[in-house]
């Protein structure tokens, strides 16, 4: 839940700093992957994890204009954590992540499918 204080900047949301710090996750891991994934599934992970935070952050920036863009924004950003649930679902079954690792980051995936959910429930 966002904190009652003024939100001046996409960075300010917690929805955005915890989807940031898993993407960063999400990147590390994929610079270790075996070379025949690292344009693949690396890639396709690479993006997906960041398109979280774009798509979060561009549809900040609309939400001055439009709020229906904004909520279109937030559900893209929900869409490409989906699509990193898929994919990290991959990486365990191919032995590149742990199962331990795998629900943790699918869980945080969940979490901030569920913010993001709320958020466009909250601002009107």
């Amino acid at each position: 839940m966002e904190k009652k204080s003024i939100v001046r900047s996409v960075e300010d949301l917690d929805v955005y700093r915890k989807a940031y710090e898993l993407a960063l996750e999400v990147h590390k891991f994929t610079l270790g992957l075996p070379k025949i994934e690292q344009y693949a599934l690396g890639d396709q992970m690479r993006r997906a994890s960041k398109s979280v935070c774009a798509n979060l952050a561009e549809g900040f920036a609309r939400q001055r204009t439009s709020s229906a863009e904004f909520h279109r924004f937030l559900m893209m950003a929900v869409s490409s954590g989906d699509e990193m649930r898929v994919w990290l679902s991959f990486c365990r079954d191919l032995g590149y992540l742990s199962e331990e690792t795998a629900q943790a980051w699918r869980g945080n995936y969940a979490e901030i499918a569920r913010m993001l959910t709320g958020l466009k429930n909250k601002w009107r």
